[in-house]
């Protein structure tokens, strides 16, 4: 009988145990490749506190001698109403013109009084332009500036004109 019926074939193991094995060890691969986490740095110690830096604004009071020495030097820019001024004195540090002061002038003495900014129009005729002050002027003197600029113009408009034309000839019939 062992003749008739001969043994069964050995059956093929399964594949599956050897892919699971392949993923494990491509997963273990790839985690040894991942860069490593490092501890954080523990804190430096405190350092001694160091005072702390101003806060920025309004700077320290500004030294009226300056202001006085610089207008007395300059003061013949200055456009009066009423007896008092309006000018902007240059910072260096700030590097524009940002201390503002109102000028009083009583008979030959000025008093100074200092102010957040200018009230007045800027001064933009007549002042040379390596002035430490900004000069300022009302708005009716800025206006009649305004206008005798606009006559100037229209004169020399009109002379340029009438130069530009001759003169017409007499007609020969005029009798003149």
């Amino acid at each position: 009988m062992d003749e008739e019926n001969p043994p069964p074939a050995p059956t093929k193991p399964s594949q599956i145990p050897s892919w699971v094995t392949l993923g494990f060890v491509l997963g273990a691969l790839f985690v040894v490749a991942l860069p490593r986490r490092t501890a954080p740095d523990p804190a430096p110690p405190p350092v001694a506190a160091e005072p702390a830096a101003k806060p920025p604004g309004p700077g320290e009071a500004p030294r009226i001698t300056t202001i006085e020495a610089v207008f007395s030097a300059w003061d013949r820019y200055a456009v009066w109403s009423s007896g008092s001024t309006e000018v902007a004195l240059w910072s260096a540090e700030t590097k524009k013109f940002s201390e503002c002061y109102e000028v009083m002038r009583v008979g030959e003495a000025y008093y100074f009084r200092s102010i957040p900014g200018l009230t007045r129009p800027v001064l933009t005729h007549g002042v040379v332009p390596e002035s430490p002050l900004q000069f300022t002027e009302t708005e009716q003197q800025r206006l009649e500036w305004l206008r005798e600029i606009d006559k100037e113009n229209l004169r020399a408009i009109s002379d340029a004109a009438r130069d530009s034309f001759p003169a017409p000839a007499a007609k020969p019939g005029d009798g003149k």
